[in-house]
């Protein structure tokens, strides 16, 4: 894993985001991204040129946000892009290459019922890359234990895996799977992938209406530091795909969240 992109939303909660993403960042000898895109709108008649001044403004912010986290010994770069996040998050990947997204759960939202905000929900609803939510005041500490919650143990991808197979390199932590029968599954699907196989330290079946009950009735037990699930049609979000907000009272964990995806 070489570069962490981290999107930027309102500063108090970007500050501990971006820390978390530093902490991580030097944990694995990983660059970090930090990025955040801006619209201009014209004024009609008016002879200033707005999207310099606010490419500037943005810059600024960036700079002096910066300024105020313990930066160590990772090698920060700043990037501010015209257009909208999804865009250019695929823009920054192309010419650059992002490993993972680090964002803050809540984004720039201000309703307390909102766990997933707008910007990080479309990132993990739309985007192809991995992305690691962090919970609101969230401080980083080094991951020991990892679920890895799945209702399927089919793997498309063949990079899907690649920022657990770092996380298990680099922490050397627990990885409990949980594999959740639910209504409708398929024999094949309880056939695990020899990637999922080679990562696991334990394995547990259970039987739920859906796999985000199946986390609930056995976290407590594993008591991870990081909750991992995979995004695809029918996985762990499925319906909470069809919006990019999620409420807290339809999911909520109060321990990041590694979503992992594959092209």
């Amino acid at each position: 894993m070489k570069n962490i992109l981290v999107p930027i939303g309102s500063t108090e909660k970007a500050i501990t985001t971006l820390q978390y993403a530093i902490d991580f960042a030097e944990e694995i000898n990983a660059n970090v991204l930090v990025f955040r895109a801006y619209k201009a709108k014209s004024k009609a008649g008016s002879m200033v040129n707005m999207t310099a001044i606010i490419e500037r403004e943005t810059k600024l912010y960036l700079k002096t946000l910066v300024s105020a986290v313990h930066r160590k010994n990772v090698d920060v770069k700043l990037i501010s892009s015209k257009g909208g996040v999804l865009e250019s998050v695929e823009a920054i990947d192309n010419e650059i290459g992002v490993d993972l997204i680090i964002v803050g759960a809540k984004s720039n939202s201000i309703k307390h019922g909102v766990f997933l905000g707008s910007t990080a929900g479309s990132l993990v609803k739309k985007s192809d890359l991995p992305v690691l939510t962090i919970p609101e005041g969230y401080v980083y500490k080094p991951i020991k234990s990892i679920l890895l919650a799945f209702k399927s143990g089919i793997i498309k991808s063949k990079t899907a895996l690649n920022p657990l197979v770092t996380l298990a390199e680099k922490f050397n932590p627990e990885i409990n799977s949980l594999l959740v029968k639910t209504v409708g599954y398929k024999d094949e699907d309880l056939v695990l992938d020899k990637g999922l196989i080679e990562l696991q330290t334990t394995l547990t079946t259970t039987e739920n209406a859906t796999t985000y009950q199946g986390v609930l009735e056995h976290f407590k037990t594993h008591n991870p530091d990081m909750l991992c699930v995979f995004r695809r049609k029918r996985g762990f979000f499925k319906k909470l795909w069809e919006k990019n907000t999620v409420l807290k009272k339809e999911f909520y964990t109060s321990i990041p969240l590694l979503t992992l995806k594959g092209k």
